[in-house]
């Protein structure tokens, strides 16, 4: 009887270790991204220079006569006159719009697509391909990484960038998470039946023995 209890109590517990495994799962399944990247010869110092020159451009010294650049639109316009990724180039170095992991055709690249932080200039990264300089505009589950926010947007000014949250992810997450719930807590039923079941059917000697025995 108390091996019976224990198993009883042990079911509620497997089964939230379950959904969490499913749930970290499902959310490594359906992380997208939306990123631009340059692509450079192989030469660190070319794309350490070209990195800088943009940031520049995003925030210029006080005393500078430049004006400010919203960061993608200074990012897009260097990938359109230095990316020798001319497939992307066109479009400012847009890798994809919420692409999934495993999109991107350099491994190196596709990881530090959902490991850079969220409106950063980052790289250079360097894969068979070359140099490559990154700027993830907008990611899905990765709080992790990212936080409340899911996505970076014009400021007011045209210029600033702000960080924004996505209601309609959260709300998502939260009905996945009420599905995994039902699931683990049905499995537990499941199994605490079956375990009350060999216990009426060793009772009435249709068995010889229950499992734990």
């Amino acid at each position: 009887m108390l091996s019976f209890l224990a198993t009883l109590f042990i079911l509620p517990t497997a089964s939230s270790a379950f959904i969490d495994v499913i749930s970290r799962d499902f959310q490594a399944l359906t992380r997208k991204v939306t990123a631009h990247h340059i692509l450079l010869p192989k030469s660190k110092d070319v794309a350490l220079v070209l990195k800088q020159s943009i940031r520049n451009k995003v925030s210029p010294s006080k005393d500078s006569d430049i004006q400010p650049m919203y960061i993608v639109d200074a990012f897009s316009a260097a990938a359109k006159k230095y990316s020798r990724d001319e497939e992307t180039a066109i479009n400012g170095g847009l890798l994809g719009t919420l692409a999934p992991q495993g999109y991107c055709r350099a491994k190196e690249l596709d990881q530090a697509c959902f490991q850079s932080p969220l409106g950063e200039i980052c790289g250079p990264i360097e894969s068979e391909y070359g140099y490559h300089l990154l700027l993830v505009i907008e990611r899905t589950n990765c709080k992790k990484l990212d936080g409340q926010y899911t996505k970076i947007s014009r400021g007011a000014d045209g210029v600033s960038q702000v960080f924004l949250g996505d209601s309609s992810q959260e709300g998502d997450n939260q009905m996945i998470q009420l599905a995994l719930q039902q699931v683990g807590f049905w499995v537990g039923v499941s199994l605490a039946g079956g375990v009350v079941a060999e216990m009426a059917a060793k009772a009435a000697n249709v068995i010889d023995s229950v499992p734990w025995e």
